[in-house]
């Protein structure tokens, strides 16, 4: 993930900090998996996952998602949409997107995703392409 804006065509605020991270494979046989952290989120003072404390939880939980699941293409190999089979924001699992919430444009080592959440609020990521 190269960088990822909240309301691009307003506030275009940092989706994920300064130092944001993040994984998309998509795999030969219609599957997905996406990861996006901000890497600047702090460490748990107490290294135990479990144990955080409600500020560390909430910045955790904040400052990340990851999801996985499969996805279609259209009769031109074009991406059309996928669902989502799990998530850490267990609101999303079942969630199907078409592209009218989601479109994914391919431009030779980057591509740009957009995403508009069920509130409205509209993401755009850039990937590039590790070799």
């Amino acid at each position: 993930m190269v960088s990822a804006q909240l309301d691009p065509d307003g506030r275009n605020l940092s989706a994920y900090g300064a130092r944001p991270n993040g994984l998309l494979v998509f795999t030969a046989d219609l599957r997905f998996i996406e990861v996006l952290t901000d890497g600047d989120v702090p460490r748990f003072a107490s290294n135990v996952r479990g144990q955080g404390t409600a500020e560390e939880n909430r910045a955790a939980m904040a400052g990340g998602i990851g999801f996985f699941g499969t996805y279609t293409v259209d009769a031109t190999a074009a991406f059309s949409g996928n669902r989502v089979e799990s998530s850490t924001f267990p609101n999303w699992v079942g969630a199907v997107r078409t592209t009218r919430e989601l479109t994914l444009v391919v431009d030779g080592d980057q591509m740009r995703e957009s995403f508009r959440r069920p509130d409205g609020t509209q993401i755009a990521i850039l990937w590039e392409r590790v070799r």
